[in-house]
């Protein structure tokens, strides 16, 4: 019913910036929330960045300071701005969306299929 896909992964090295893009498509009245979460390898998945619908947001703190969510509501569409990677951003990085097929229906929960983010020298 809803698919999303994340886009904008990449091998960057230390002190380098990536932007990744999560598009969600499909039978969406509205969006409560967009959040970017990560997987190490043999790491459990961490949040790491969320958007609201009220635009606010909420990061781990390990990212703060480096990293910026945003959105762009008609394209349905969450970017990740990372900026000072370090080697220990190294993980696939998943989006998450919490939607409304319709205005009185329950909220579901979305994943999309993850990026690579590699940050190596």
């Amino acid at each position: 019913q809803v698919q999303v896909v994340e886009s904008g992964g990449g091998l960057v090295q230390p002190g380098g910036s990536l932007r990744l893009s999560c598009a969600a498509s499909g039978t969406i009245f509205s969006i409560n929330a967009m959040c970017w979460y990560r997987q190490a390898p043999g790491k459990e998945r961490e949040l790491v960045a969320i958007i609201y619908s009220d635009d606010r947001t909420t990061y781990a703190d390990s990212v703060k300071g480096r990293f910026t969510i945003s959105r762009e509501n008609v394209k349905n569409t969450v970017y990740l701005q990372m900026n000072s990677l370090k080697p220990e951003d190294t993980a696939v990085y998943y989006c998450y969306i919490n939607s409304r097929a319709l205005p009185t229906t329950p909220s579901k929960n979305y994943w999309g299929q993850g990026t690579q983010v590699t940050v190596s020298s």
